[in-house]
C-alpha cells in the first residue's frame, strides 16, 4: 500500500494571495501549448503563422475557462444551479469539467479562425497536439489537491489519501489519467501530426482518443458522490460523456480517409 504525500495544495502564498498547484498546471500548460504552436507554425500546412499563436492562446484559455465552468455546472450540478444561479459565477468555490472546456474550446477557436479568415477545421487540427500536455497536467494538479481519486482497491499500488473519509486504498487515478490523457495522447496525436493529413484526421483522432482513455479510467475512478451511477448500473457520467467522443471521433476519422475528395487525390 502507498501513502499520498500530502502536498501541500498551496503552490505560492504572498498574503492574502494564494496559487494553488491546480492553477498553476492551467498556466504551465497553456505555456506549453504556446511553445508547441509556435514550432508547428513552421510546417508548410500550417494555418496559421507564428504572430498569430498569441491570440490563438486567448481565444483557447478563454474557452477552456468558461466551457469548462458551464461544463461542471450544466453536466455535474445543474439542480444546484437552478437554485442558486449566481453559483455559476463563483468560480473560486471550485469546479471545472474537460467535456465543457472542449466544448469552449471548439467554440472559441471556430470564432478565431472565422475572424482570420481560415477554415475551421484547419484550426482544429492544428490545436489537437496542444492539449494532451495541458490535460496531462491537470491531472498533477488534481492529485497534489487529492481531488477525483480512484475506487478502492487491493491492488498493491493501492494508495491511501489522507483527506478521504473512509482511509481506503484507492486508486491513484489521477496518475492513471495522466499517463493516458497526458503521456500517451500526446505521442500519438504529436506523431500523428508530424506530416499533413486530411482535414478532420488529427482533431477526431484526439476525440476519440481521449474517449477511449477517460472510459476506461472511469471503471477505477471513484464516481461522483451526488450523480453515483447513472446508466445501467454501472455507467458514470464521465463515460457517458465520453461516449459521443469517441463515436464522433471514430466516424469523423473514417470519414476524412474516406470521403469521395480523398479517394479522387488518390
Amino acid at each position: 500500500m502507498l501513502r499520498h504525500p500530502d502536498f501541500d495544495p498551496v503552490a505560492i502564498s504572498i498574503g492574502p494571495l494564494a496559487v494553488h498547484w491546480y492553477g498553476l498546471m492551467y498556466l504551465v500548460g497553456f505555456a506549453a501549448a504556446w511553445f508547441i504552436a509556435k514550432s508547428r507554425t513552421k510546417q508548410p500546412w500550417s494555418p496559421l503563422n507564428e504572430a498569430q499563436v498569441e491570440d490563438l492562446i486567448f481565444y483557447g484559455a478563454v474557452g477552456v475557462i468558461v466551457g469548462g465552468r458551464f461544463g461542471y455546472v450544466i453536466f455535474y450540478n445543474f439542480p444546484q444551479f437552478l437554485q442558486d444561479p449566481l453559483w455559476l459565477f463563483r468560480v473560486w468555490e471550485g469546479g471545472m469539467a474537460f467535456h465543457g472546456g472542449l466544448l469552449g474550446v471548439i467554440v472559441a477557436v471556430a470564432l478565431y479562425a472565422r475572424k482570420i479568415k481560415v477554415p475551421v477545421v484547419s484550426l482544429w487540427d492544428f490545436i489537437a497536439p496542444l492539449a494532451p500536455i495541458g490535460l496531462g497536467l491537470g491531472r498533477i494538479g488534481n492529485f497534489i489537491g487529492q481531488e477525483l481519486w480512484g475506487r478502492p482497491t487491493d491492488q498493491p499500488w493501492g494508495m491511501l489519501f489522507p483527506r478521504d473519509p473512509l482511509q481506503l486504498p484507492r486508486h491513484p487515478s489521477q496518475l492513471y489519467q495522466f499517463a493516458l490523457e497526458g503521456v500517451v495522447l500526446f505521442i500519438i496525436i504529436f506523431w500523428f501530426t508530424r506530416r499533413q493529413r486530411p482535414p478532420y484526421a488529427a482533431g477526431s483522432l484526439f476525440l476519440l482518443c481521449y474517449g477511449c482513455f477517460r472510459f476506461l479510467v472511469e471503471f477505477v475512478r471513484e464516481p461522483d458522490q451526488h450523480i453515483g451511477f447513472d446508466v445501467l448500473g454501472w455507467m458514470t457520467r464521465g463515460q457517458e460523456l465520453s461516449l459521443p467522443m469517441i463515436l464522433i471521433g471514430g466516424g469523423l476519422f473514417i470519414w476524412a480517409y474516406t470521403r469521395p475528395s480523398i479517394k479522387q487525390r488518390k
